[in-house]
């Protein structure tokens, strides 16, 4: 019995990050296919949602789980922290540049706040599972 309502706790988990998820691609949609805005520049943050769990994916599968300080891990923290502000960083640059409309950049930071809060919730709900992310 405990097992099947575990098994639902992930389902459950599962699908609210999809949604989550989706309303944040939602967003960023939003900030290139409106009339007013028009311009598909604000798109270029899907690189960044790809890249962003990279590094963080790679050090915990190739790292050992001591408990102990990881320079691998904080490495990878590092670049992962360094990918996020460039991600934030880019409708801002392209809004301060005239490319893109000050709304456009309100709805890709709002998009990149729910993707990122996905992320953190999809470590946070599969960090101690037995079909771990690692595996992938």
């Amino acid at each position: 019995m405990l097992f099947l309502l575990q098994q639902w706790i992930h389902f459950i988990a599962l699908v609210s990050l999809a949604f989550a998820g989706s309303v944040g691609m939602t967003f960023l949609i939003l900030a290139c296919a409106l009339p007013q805005f028009a311009l598909w520049w604000p798109f270029f943050e899907v690189l960044f949602y790809m890249l962003a769990p990279i590094p963080t994916l790679m050090a915990r599968r190739y790292s050992d789980h001591s408990g102990s300080s990881n320079s691998c891990l904080e490495t990878a923290i590092f670049i992962t922290m360094g990918i996020l502000v460039c991600s934030f960083a880019l409708p801002i640059v392209l809004a301060r540049g005239g490319i893109i409309l000050w709304g456009a950049c309100w709805l890709t930071l709002t998009g990149n706040f729910i993707v990122y809060g996905t992320l953190i919730g999809f470590f946070l709900a599969f960090e101690a599972d037995d079909s771990d992310y690692n595996m992938w």
